[in-house]
C-alpha cells in the first residue's frame, strides 16, 4: 500500500491525520517522525518540515504544502529537486482570506478607526460617508486569493485595481503589472491590501519608497507574508501621518514578540496570522484530488514554479 507522510510540528490538535485518512482511505497515513519503511512513502503533506524529514524518500512523487504559501520550503536545504511542489488551492482558504480583506477594507472605508477613537474620547461627530465608487482599492497579488478579493470588492462597487507580475483580466478590476507600473498602481490606492507570495522579488516590497508612493492618508492591510514589510519604514510612515492606519496579520517574527511596538501603536491593528486558517477536511479533499490526478496521469493543480517560487 502506498503511504503518505504527514509532517507538521504545529499540528497540536492532531486532526490532520484523521482528515487525510478519511479523504483517501486507500493510502496509509503516517505521522512524522514515525515514517516506517521510507520506500513506501509516495506523498508528503507538510508545513515547515524539519530538513531531515524529506531525506531519503526514494519513491516520493509529490510534496503538498498545507498552505497557499510555499516560501518556507525553499529554506529547506534538503528539499528534493526532482519532486513536484504543490501549493494548496482550497476554496475555504480563499474564502477566509477574502473575508479578512473585505472586513478591513470596509473598516477603513467607513472610518471605524476614527469612530473608535471618538468613542474613547466621548466625542459625537459625524464623518463624511464616501461612496464605494469614489474609494480606490489596490490589491497586490492577483492570484487565486487576490483575484477573488478584488472581484468581491468590485461587486460592492469599489474602484479596484490589482498589481501583479504579469497582466491579469478580471471584470471591473484594472490591471497593473511589472515594476514599471508599480508606482502608478500605488498612487491610486487609498486602501492597499498585500496578498503577494513571498519571493526574492517581493521581499521587502512594502518599504519607505512604496509606502511614500501611496496617497497621503492611505491605509495598509498586510496579509501575505511578514517578509513583505520593512517594519521600521511602516512605523515611520504612520508616525509622520502619511499612512493613516495599518492592519497586520503576518510578521517577520511569529509569534510577535511581546515588546514589539506594533502591539501598542494606536494606528495598528494586529491579528495573529489568522487571516485564513487552513481547514483540514476541505484541504485534505484537495490533496486527495491531486493524488488521484497523479495516479491517473493527469496534470496537478497548484504546481509551484521553482524559479518564481509560487
Amino acid at each position: 500500500m502506498a503511504a503518505l507522510l504527514f509532517i507538521s510540528p504545529q499540528d497540536a490538535s492532531g486532526v490532520w491525520p484523521e482528515a487525510l485518512a478519511r479523504a483517501m482511505p486507500a493510502i496509509e497515513v503516517r505521522v512524522w517522525p514515525e515514517a516506517g519503511d521510507r520506500a513506501d512513502i509516495e506523498y508528503a503533506v507538510v508545513w515547515k518540515p524539519p530538513a531531515d524529514s524529506l531525506r531519503a524518500l526514494p519513491n516520493l512523487r509529490a510534496i503538498f504544502s498545507l498552505g497557499a504559501g510555499v516560501d518556507y520550503l525553499f529554506t529547506n536545504t534538503e528539499l528534493p529537486e526532482d519532486v513536484p511542489l504543490v501549493r494548496l488551492i482550497d476554496p475555504a482558504l480563499t474564502e477566509g482570506m477574502t473575508e479578512y480583506v473585505l472586513y478591513h477594507v470596509l473598516h477603513y472605508h467607513r472610518y471605524m478607526c476614527e469612530y473608535q477613537a471618538q468613542q474613547r474620547q466621548r466625542v459625537w461627530r459625524e464623518l463624511p460617508q464616501v461612496r464605494p465608487g469614489d474609494r480606490t482599492i489596490g490589491i497586490m497579488g492577483l492570484g487565486v486569493i487576490g483575484g477573488d478579493a478584488a472581484a468581491k470588492l468590485a461587486l460592492l462597487g469599489f474602484s479596484v485595481a490589482g498589481w501583479s507580475r504579469s497582466a491579469k483580466r478580471l471584470p471591473q478590476v484594472r490591471s497593473f503589472f511589472g515594476c514599471d507600473q508599480l508606482d502608478a498602481f500605488l498612487g491610486r490606492s487609498e486602501i492597499l491590501a498585500c496578498v503577494l507570495p513571498l519571493t526574492p522579488e517581493t521581499e521587502g516590497i512594502l518599504n519607505k519608497d512604496t509606502l511614500a508612493a501611496l496617497p497621503r492618508g492611505a491605509c495598509v492591510i498586510s496579509a501575505g507574508r511578514g517578509g513583505h514589510m520593512i517594519e521600521e519604514d511602516l512605523l515611520a510612515a504612520l508616525d509622520s501621518g502619511h499612512i493613516a492606519g495599518a492592519t497586520l496579520d503576518v510578521f517577520h517574527s511569529e509569534p510577535l514578540p511581546v515588546e514589539h511596538p506594533f502591539w501598542t501603536h494606536p494606528k495598528i491593528t494586529v491579528t495573529p496570522h489568522v487571516a485564513s486558517i487552513t481547514n483540514p477536511f476541505t484541504a485534505s479533499t484537495q490533496v486527495a484530488d491531486n493524488i488521484r490526478r497523479i495516479q491517473q496521469g493527469e496534470a496537478l493543480i497548484g504546481v509551484v514554479d521553482r524559479q518564481r517560487r509560487y
